[in-house]
């Protein structure tokens, strides 16, 4: 089965349902709408979720729109975000690096 890993923060803000798409750079898993997924916490390895992705679209951070941002944790800036994904992906992101807008629903 595919996994997905999550800072624990952002893992309990999923089961608290306050956080409902992930955004995901450098995609090695081919995630692809109706896969069946496993959400890991990051700094535990233990499953908290099973989910079904419901929609996968990719875009660039430049041209994420409102529907992109409806569910996510927001950011205090766009700086703050690139380096945020810059240090959970090692790799320097911009408004041109590529992200898939993942959403997904409990199963």
């Amino acid at each position: 089965m595919k996994t997905l890993k999550f800072r624990k923060v952002l893992s309990e803000l999923i089961l608290k349902g306050e956080k409902n798409p992930t955004w995901r750079l450098y995609d090695d898993k081919d995630l692809s709408t109706g896969d069946i997924i496993s959400f890991l916490v990051w700094e535990t390895l233990k499953e908290f979720a099973k989910v079904k992705l419901i929609s996968v679209n990719e875009t660039s951070f430049g041209e994420l729109t409102d529907e992109d941002w409806e569910g996510h944790e927001k950011f205090q800036s766009d700086d703050e975000m690139y380096k945020t994904y810059s240090k959970y992906y090692s790799r320097k992101v911009t408004k041109d690096s590529p992200v898939k807008i993942i959403k997904f629903e409990f199963i």
